[in-house]
């Protein structure tokens, strides 16, 4: 069972947890806050009036380049998007490994 309470997900855990819950009717997005798209990753530009059109429950994972300015702003995401769950993933764009499978 993917555990959604928590603030950070690594890559391993975002490829992990995405291919279960989606798999279980959950959408999982990863969510573009830097305009600077992820190599062999699909990401969603940060778009607030669009994602607050997607499915009840699904789950945005939003990435920085390091990660820090995502985690800070958890709670602005949170409160902006209160019927989606919030995460950020850890370590962002520069930590990103585009070989790495699940």
């Amino acid at each position: 069972m993917v555990d959604l309470s928590v603030d950070e997900w690594t890559q391993e855990e975002f490829l992990r947890n995405k291919k279960e819950l989606e798999e279980n009717g959950i959408k999982v997005l990863l969510i573009d806050t830097i305009l600077n798209s992820i190599d062999g990753a699909e990401t969603t530009l940060y778009a607030p009036p669009l994602l607050k059109n997607e499915p009840e429950g699904s789950v945005f994972v939003f990435y920085c380049d390091s990660g820090k300015s995502t985690k800070a702003r958890l709670g602005e995401f949170r409160s902006k998007f209160p019927n989606h769950v919030c995460i950020s993933l850890r370590g962002g764009r520069g930590y990103w490994r585009k070989n790495l499978r699940v």
